[in-house]
């Protein structure tokens, strides 16, 4: 290495450093329909042993921002105990932390009215730290991505927030904040969510829009949460009002989240739907993945369950298959067929069943000559004998909620039965 590279490592050590991350994990993830109804949609089961949360945590940690403050309040009761469990090992003697800031009425007698007022109620908090940077996340993302870089492209170019951007197809640009920017990747628009997206010059087919995830000196943060604050009207959001008014009066950069060694956009996907997050579940299925989980220079943590070996078992004259599929520790695939398939902890598959294209989360038991196709299975369901789940439409949208692209979500409360909720 030389002095040059040394010296920018050091740079960027200083920045994460004097940065503290607030991960915004308080929404409550409605169009993940019957997936949130106990659950806010950070603590989702994702990828055969994840939290959705897991991706942001450990990109800060990785990334050497180690002050980090986890913003709650829609049903976290999972969540917080996924955290406490499973991110304790930082050192608070080295200054490293990950706080729990759920909705305390601080400054008055209201829950988080949005994001915005959710950084505004923790202003105090957020001060006795005295970071030079807040990084604002989302807690409900899936990506791997180096803060330290972004930090240092945010002072390089003296910006008062700087905002992570991606490249998505013109038709799906709708359903996120969408920019304009000039050579000097200095931001000239932001409109939230328009109806008619504008492309990127040169690039018809692609629009440039924001991952949620900002980059403010803290002073110009504070400043602007409290203008905004006054404002009647106010949805008090980051997309819809912080980042538009500050587009108006300071300087806002763009950060293009880019793979280093493809050249283009790098892997993020926001699971805020059903149809996402089974799609997103379904890809770590395929022989080369996008998302690289076997990664070790950037490992994802999470808690980690003591939890036996997967085992598959013939019996009754059945094999225990399972092929293009993630099987978690403790589960046990006795005479069943698993295809490409995500099973979490403690899954069982009695024999003569077939699974495919279905992500069963933890504790579900499956029973005997079950058919389940392009499904999500809640924890704790027991599938009965014989029950076919995304064979028919009709008899599925009798007893259970169907997607717009045809996933079946299974509950135990869908099947009548009893389980320990907002696990």
């Amino acid at each position: 290495m030389n002095h040059q590279s040394l010296s920018t490592a050091r740079y960027v050590s200083r920045l994460t450093r004097q940065t503290l991350a607030l991960i915004l994990a308080g929404g409550r993830g409605s169009r993940l329909r019957d997936l949130t109804d106990w659950r806010a949609k950070p603590a989702v089961p994702f990828g055969g042993k994840f939290r959705i949360i897991d991706f942001a945590l450990s990109n800060c940690v990785n990334s050497g921002v180690r002050q980090i403050g986890v913003v709650t309040q829609y049903k976290s009761h999972s969540l917080i105990r996924h955290i406490q469990r499973g991110w304790g090992f930082l050192r608070g003697e080295l200054g490293e932390f990950v706080e729990l800031l759920p909705a305390q009425q601080r400054i008055e007698a209201a829950w988080y009215a949005g994001t915005a007022d959710a950084v505004l109620q923790n202003l105090d908090i957020i001060r006795s730290h005295r970071p030079a940077f807040i990084l604002i996340l989302a807690g409900d993302h899936i990506y791997k991505m180096d803060y330290g870089t972004m930090l240092a492209f945010h002072v390089e170019n003296n910006a008062d927030v700087t905002v992570g951007c991606v490249e998505v197809p013109l038709a799906e640009a709708s359903s996120f904040g969408v920019l304009a920017v000039d050579s000097n990747s200095r931001v000239q628009s932001f409109r939230e969510k328009p109806a008619d997206p504008s492309p990127i010059p040169g690039t018809p087919d692609k629009a440039l829009v924001s991952m949620g995830i900002y980059v403010f000196r803290t002073e110009a943060l504070c400043d602007r949460v409290l203008a905004d604050h006054r404002l009647e009207g106010s949805h008090h959001d980051f997309g819809r009002d912080i980042i538009p008014a500050m587009v108006e009066n300071a300087k806002v950069a763009a950060f293009p989240f880019r793979d280093p060694f493809r050249k283009r956009s790098a892997y993020w996907r926001d699971v805020g739907t059903v149809d996402s997050l089974w799609q997103a579940n379904l890809e770590l299925t395929e022989p080369s993945p996008e998302l690289d989980l076997y990664d070790f220079s950037w490992p994802i943590w999470t808690f980690q369950e003591q939890l036996p070996a997967a085992r598959f078992v013939t019996a009754d004259g059945y094999s225990g298959v399972a092929e293009d599929a993630i099987v978690a520790g403790g589960c046990l695939v006795k005479g069943g067929r698993v295809s490409r398939s995500v099973l979490f902890s403690r899954a069982t598959v009695a024999p003569g069943s077939e699974i495919e294209q279905t992500v069963v989360f933890p504790d579900v038991s499956v029973g005997r000559h079950c058919c389940i196709r392009r499904a999500m299975i809640d924890r704790g369901c027991r599938i009965p004998d014989g029950m076919h789940i995304g064979i028919d439409p009709a008899i599925d949208a009798q007893h259970f909620h169907i997607s717009p692209g045809g996933i079946v979500v299974v509950t135990p409360e869908r099947l009548g039965q009893d389980y320990p909720r907002g696990l």
